[in-house]
């Protein structure tokens, strides 16, 4: 059974950086496309950043420059590395694997001074 878990958020000033970690389980990161969602209040779910199994990346260009997605494969753990965030960047992020559509449960980002 694959489970993801999300960790890493937090409350952060403007222009500051926060890691995000989405530990997996059940799967082997370095096979699967692995994508980064956020979603904020009363807003749909939004893709920010992908990784292939290629390791090619993609981003959202609200993102871009940003944010930088990687993985560490011994370690079976997906990253986000988010700097010069904006009060923008505030949602709740999830960690989504392909194929299978699995989702962890969330770690909430505030940007707020």
């Amino acid at each position: 059974q694959v489970q993801l878990v999300e960790s890493g958020g937090g409350l952060v000033q403007p222009g500051g950086s926060l890691r995000l970690s989405c530990a997996a389980s059940g799967i082997r990161l370095s096979i699967y496309a692995m994508r980064w969602y956020r979603q904020a209040p009363g807003r749909q779910r939004e893709l920010v950043a992908t990784i292939g199994s290629n390791d090619r990346t993609n981003y959202a260009d609200s993102v871009k420059g940003r944010f930088t997605i990687s993985r560490d494969n011994n370690k079976n753990t997906l990253y986000l590395q988010m700097n010069s965030l904006k009060p923008e960047d505030t949602a709740v992020y999830y960690c989504n694997s392909q194929p299978g559509d699995s989702w962890g449960q969330g770690t909430q980002v505030t940007v707020s001074s």
